[in-house]
Order: structure tokens, then C-alpha cells, then sequence
């Protein structure tokens, strides 16, 4: 490689790093300019009293504290769905499957992987209908629909990131425990899966923002303008993602739409705080399985 070549590689990466930051800098900078003086206890609470609105004594209706707490709900029931099932299905990938079966396997995650949101959507949907048709009426798109068909939409990435996280574990790592005696799926609970925990959270953070910003999927399963806080997995309910939509699409006047800009804000804010959550819990449970006694 020429001496150009040597500094002109390190000199491109250095400039699409820069361009990237400076372009989440000018989103987040924006969002920040439209949506600060719209934030204030009225976004959130209108004209409720905040004591009562916590204590679910009042209903709010022209604010966003319903959209907030279904959005929360909603994250965290698709993410509880699809963490099991994605984790199980990395581990068979990387330490059990082999040949035609992990080739075949590995396509159809990939084909997962890139289904549309519009297509996922319109699966939950059809299952609403089925249920609702085959047995129960009161069935219909609701909460427990949207976080599952969100739990499908975001299982590659868990996959995927369990799977690279134990495939990229030094042999050493792989193999002392097993060595010393250990069966194989000791070797996975004690030793591989403390060690990739950095992996598996980034998936939990790539699922946690996925969840939390769709809007194809929410609005064909559940998601609708007024609905107060959900009573049940089965209610109908409200999503941030969905407010601004709304009101971005059918602003009356410019305050209006600042109050989506605010709404965008404090999206950012809750998936900022899943995510701290996300990275205590990694913490935690990193503690508890390499030093416990």
C-alpha cells in the first residue's frame, strides 16, 4: 500500500465519522430548537392535574402522558417477548446447529431481517381478525397484538447479536471450562453467555429503539389517537411514535406542531432511559456471573 494510500484511508474514515456526528448533532439540535418551548408539564399533562393524572385518578386527554406510557408498556412487552425466544435461538445457532441446518436457518433470519414494517404490520393485523373470527370477539388489535408482532419485527437483531457475540469469544474462553470438565451447556450458562453480555446488549438497544420508533406496525395493530391509559393487554392504546405522526400530518397551527417536536424529545428521553436501563442491568448481571462466590 503507497504512503497516500496509508494516510488517505485513516483521513475518509476520520470525515464520514465526523459527517455522521454532525448529522445526528444538526437532527438532535433541530428537534431541540422546535421542541424545547413546547416542553413543560402542559405537553405532557394538559389541562389535567399532574398529582391525579400519576395517581390514574383523571384521564388525560390533551396531553401526551397516555402516549408515554403506552409507548413504555409497549417497548417493554416486545422486547420481554423477543429476548428469550432470540437468545435461545443465537445460542442453537452458534453452539448446536451445524451444516444445512444453520445455512438454512441463517437465510431465513436474513429474510426476517428484511421483511418491511408495513408486512409485519399487516400480519398482526390478520391475526387480530383470526382470533377475533376463530375465538374470542373480544379479540381485536390491541396492546398484546402490537407487542408481539413489534416481538417479531425486532427478533433478528437479538438473534443476530447473540449469535456473533458467542461465535466471536476467543477459544481459549470456549474451551478452559469444558476442559476443566464442564458440560456444554454449563460452558454456555457460566462461562459464554457472562462473557458476551456486551453483545446481547447491544441487541437489547437495536430492539428497544426499533420498538419505539415504528409506527407501520402500531398503527395497523393498535395504536389510536385518544385511549387513555390501557387497561388491559387487550385495550386499544396510545404511542408516541403515533402522536407525532398524527400531528404532523394534521396540524391545525404551529403551536400544534411543536407539541409533536416536544413529543419527539421526550421519545428520545425514555429510550435514552431503557437504554441506561438496559446497560445497569448488563452491569449487573455481569457481576453477579463472573464474581459471585
Amino acid at each position: 500500500m503507497s504512503r497516500f494510500a496509508e494516510k488517505a484511508v485513516p483521513a475518509f474514515a476520520w470525515a464520514c465519522g465526523a459527517a455522521y456526528l454532525a448529522a445526528i448533532g444538526s437532527l438532535v439540535g433541530f428537534l431541540m430548537y422546535k421542541g424545547l418551548p413546547s416542553l413543560g408539564l402542559e405537553l405532557v399533562f394538559g389541562d389535567t392535574d399532574p398529582v391525579e393524572a400519576l395517581l390514574l385518578k383523571r384521564q388525560v386527554f390533551t396531553g401526551i402522558f397516555p402516549a408515554m406510557v403506552g409507548t413504555f408498556l409497549l417497548v417493554v412487552l416486545s422486547v420481554g417477548w423477543a429476548l428469550p425466544v432470540g437468545v435461545a435461538a443465537g445460542i442453537y445457532l452458534a453452539e448446536y446447529a451445524g451444516g444445512r441446518t444453520k445455512d438454512l436457518l441463517n437465510l431465513l433470519f436474513d429474510i426476517l431481517a428484511g421483511l418491511p414494517s408495513i408486512v409485519v404490520g399487516l400480519l398482526g393485523f390478520s391475526l387480530a381478525l383470526f382470533l377475533n373470527r376463530n375465538f374470542s370477539g373480544r379479540i381485536h388489535p390491541c396492546l398484546l397484538i402490537s407487542s408481539v408482532a413489534l416481538a417479531f419485527l425486532v427478533l433478528p437483531y437479538i438473534i443476530r447479536t447473540t449469535q456473533a457475540s458467542l461465535e466471536g469469544l476467543p477459544a481459549g474462553i470456549r474451551l478452559t471450562a469444558r476442559s476443566l470438565g464442564a458440560t456444554r451447556l454449563q460452558n454456555i450458562v457460566h462461562v459464554l453467555l457472562p462473557q458476551s453480555l456486551n453483545g446481547l446488549t447491544s441487541g437489547v438497544i437495536l430492539a428497544v429503539g426499533r420498538c419505539a420508533e415504528d409506527t407501520a406496525v402500531i398503527l395497523l395493530t393498535g395504536a389510536v389517537a385518544t385511549a387513555g391509559i390501557p387497561k388491559s393487554l387487550l385495550s386499544h392504546y396510545e404511542a408516541l411514535p403515533f402522536y407525532i405522526y398524527y400531528v404532523s400530518a394534521q396540524y391545525a397551527d404551529q403551536k400544534e406542531l411543536a407539541t409533536g417536536y416536544g413529543a419527539a424529545i421526550v421519545l428520545l428521553a425514555i429510550c435514552l432511559l431503557l437504554f441506561l436501563v438496559a446497560f445497569l442491568a448488563r452491569k449487573s448481571l455481569a457481576c453477579r456471573a463472573l464474581y459471585r462466590a
